[in-house]
């Protein structure tokens, strides 16, 4: 359950003016520390990449201007940035007078920067929504499916007879926020160079997330480290692709040292 002295999972008023202790950190410790990563070097690298959709200030002026923008907040970080605090944030940035819009971008690296306790980085503007997709889905597969209460990686197998490089894709990702309950929703998709992971157990592993309360960032972090273990992967990457919330989407990614990133796209559910 929420603090009564933060913003989380409770009602609270539009901010009528601009306020950067509205950001809520949270320690990524917290969750990794579920995964068996708190006293180990991290296994992998990695960014959440937030797209931001209602964004706006007023100039010197006094008119308003609006933007979108693309937000990267690295994996190393101490801190992830708790959702809704990151919303009321940016709506408080629209009572707020900036001469340039380079000021108004300084201020939200500057703040954002000092919540994750890390370099963020933010330019103006959004990825390109993705064109094509390399990537196998796996959502026809006919499974039987009766376990959603908690992520079940005993599904998960891999045959060591063949080694692959493929990536594979579910849109069937959903799990809730621990603070609200509300469901989230994603695209997964999971990119690898090793024995062949058995398609049928990876989805009733991503559908065993279904009542799952974690944060989004946790939530990726907790399949790869799954996949890794499982399946013996030499390459690795997993990027969840979240919809819409309350103007901001997320898509967090995790890799093993060594592998390019994947390339920086909307998909059409966000």
């Amino acid at each position: 359950m929420a603090s009564p002295d933060i913003p989380l999972g409770r009602a609270v008023d539009y901010p009528r003016g601009y306020d950067p202790t509205l950001l809520f950190p949270i320690p990524r410790a917290h969750g990794r520390a579920g995964l068996g990563l708190a006293d180990i070097a991290l296994p992998f690298a990695g960014m959440d990449r937030w797209h931001a959709y209602e964004l706006g200030w007023l100039d010197a002026r006094g008119k308003p201007a609006v933007a979108t923008a693309t937000v990267t907040v690295p994996a190393q970080s101490p801190q992830l940035i708790e959702s809704k605090s990151l919303k009321l944030y940016l709506n408080s940035l629209n009572a707020a007078h900036f001469d340039t819009a380079e000021a108004a971008r300084a201020c939200i690296v500057r703040d954002l920067s000092q919540a994750a306790g890390a370099a963020v980085e933010v330019v103006f503007g959004l990825p390109p929504m993705a064109q094509s997709d390399r990537a196998a889905s796996i959502d026809a597969i006919e499974i039987d499916c009766d376990a959603y209460d908690m992520p079940q990686p005993g599904f998960l197998a891999a045959d060591g007879a063949e080694i692959v490089d493929e990536i594979l894709r579910s849109d069937l990702l959903k799990s809730n926020c621990p603070v609200t309950g509300q469901p989230d929703w994603a695209s997964v998709r999971i990119a690898y160079r090793g024995p062949r992971i058995d398609r049928a157990g990876l989805l009733r592993y991503l559908v065993s997330f279904r009542e799952h309360a974690e944060f989004h960032e946790q939530c990726v972090e907790r399949i790869f480290v799954d996949v890794l273990a499982r399946c013996r992967p030499q390459a690795l990457s997993v990027e969840a692709r979240y919809t819409r919330r309350g103007g901001l989407d997320i898509n967090p990614w995790r890799v093993l040292p060594g592998m390019d990133a994947p390339p920086a796209e909307r998909d059409l559910r966000q």
